[in-house]
């Protein structure tokens, strides 16, 4: 398992991850540092991003790495809080990383990136899609996916296409309930209308009673969904259990492959956008590389939407870094992503520049189909 190893606070022991000496300075490596949920009620994100990103680097690091020298991936567990998440950053930060990286959710971002700031560390591909971290700009701040108000605005105009105008919001009780609520919120206003009624979730709890009582009530068409896969999953089956016909819309956040395994047979009919390709349709060059790469590696790299975002993510920084100079500092890493300009990754394209940080708005919807798969 991932987290069978412990890393000190020196974080020399994720060099263990690659197979690489324990010690090494920085010049004979490119090190990059990741905080995300490796325990806890959101673990799924951190394990299965985490999963996709060293799956890559483990194969770039086994043809030579980036200009003759290994990507090092080090993780510390933040259990999706951002207290933990900002005092694993300052741990991080101290062991001289040429970026942060793929960092897990809205608030843990929230409270990394002012510090990624300070420091003048680029902030690379978070898994969030919050506007509070994309404006205003940030020269350190790098985002690979589409943003919640991309997605949020794709599953409203679905709806009111199908004629479902009443629509509710089930959010998390933190910034990225907010954002996820913010995006809604702007895509009714844009058809002349506002949520039929809100409810919410604490951050890491499943206590989903109340908002279940007062969601229901109120027989909405659907739900949209902004949490993470328990407490979204503990959601739909007590609404469900209460009589709820509509349906359910979730952001790609919640973890689909999660979702699904948790919800089982009450996952059919359950929509999820997405912002990456689908791991599932071999239509896209990406999706055959990815998935043919799991199945070579084996062992937990198990094809899903979150791990081909850090598959993607891990990929691109590498495109990128290998275009630029071999001497590979803090500054020069934010040099070559906004280098990078448009560049097409098999089906998946990207645009970085000086001045748009924001590489792609990709937007598709998924569905659940209820025996653990899922159909785009």
């Amino acid at each position: 398992m991932l987290n069978r190893r412990k890393f000190s606070r020196s974080l020399v022991g994720s060099a263990a991850l690659l197979a690489l000496p324990a010690v090494r300075a920085q010049g004979e490596r490119i090190l990059l540092a990741q905080s995300a949920p490796f325990s806890g009620p959101a673990a799924q994100l951190g394990i299965q991003f985490h999963n996709g990103a060293k799956l890559f680097f483990d194969q770039l690091n086994a043809q030579g790495g980036i200009h003759r020298k290994p990507v090092e991936l080090v993780k510390l567990d933040d259990g999706y809080e951002p207290d933990r998440c900002a005092e694993n950053t300052r741990k991080l930060l101290a062991d001289d990383p040429v970026a942060l990286f793929a960092y897990v959710g809205t608030p843990t971002s929230l409270a990394a990136l002012p510090l990624a700031t300070a420091a003048k560390t680029p902030f690379y591909a978070p898994f969030t899609g919050a506007m509070g971290l994309r404006e205003p700009f940030n020269r350190y701040a790098f985002h690979l996916r589409a943003s919640y108000n991309d997605e949020t605005a794709l599953i409203v105009n679905q709806l009111v296409q199908l004629g479902r105008h009443k629509i509710a919001v089930f959010h998390q009780n933190d910034a990225y309930g907010k954002a996820g609520l913010d995006g809604v919120t702007l895509a009714l206003a844009a058809h002349n209308s506002k949520p039929a009624g809100t409810a919410t979730v604490e951050r890491n709890s499943v206590e989903v009673a109340a908002a279940v009582k007062t969601l229901v009530a109120l027989r909405p068409d659907a739900i949209v969904q902004i949490g993470a896969y328990k407490a979204c999953a503990a959601f739909i089956k007590a609404a469900k259990a209460a009589g709820y016909g509509g349906t359910f819309y979730n952001v790609s956040f919640v973890g689909t492959q999660a979702l699904a395994d948790e919800l089982g047979k009450d996952g059919l009919g359950v929509v999820v956008s997405q912002v990456m390709p689908s791991p599932y349709n071999p239509a896209r060059a990406i999706a055959r590389e990815y998935v043919e790469a799991s199945k070579k590696a084996g062992g937990e790299n198990v094809p899903n939407f979150s791990s081909m975002e850090g598959y993607l993510a891990a990929k691109v920084l590498a495109d990128a870094l290998r275009r630029g100079p071999a001497r590979i500092t803090r500054d020069s890493v934010v040099a070559s992503l906004e280098g990078l300009g448009q560049q097409a990754y098999g089906g998946f394209n990207v645009t970085f520049s000086g001045n748009d940080h924001v590489a792609s708005k990709f937007v598709e919807l998924s569905m659940l189909t209820g025996d653990g798969r899922v159909r785009t």
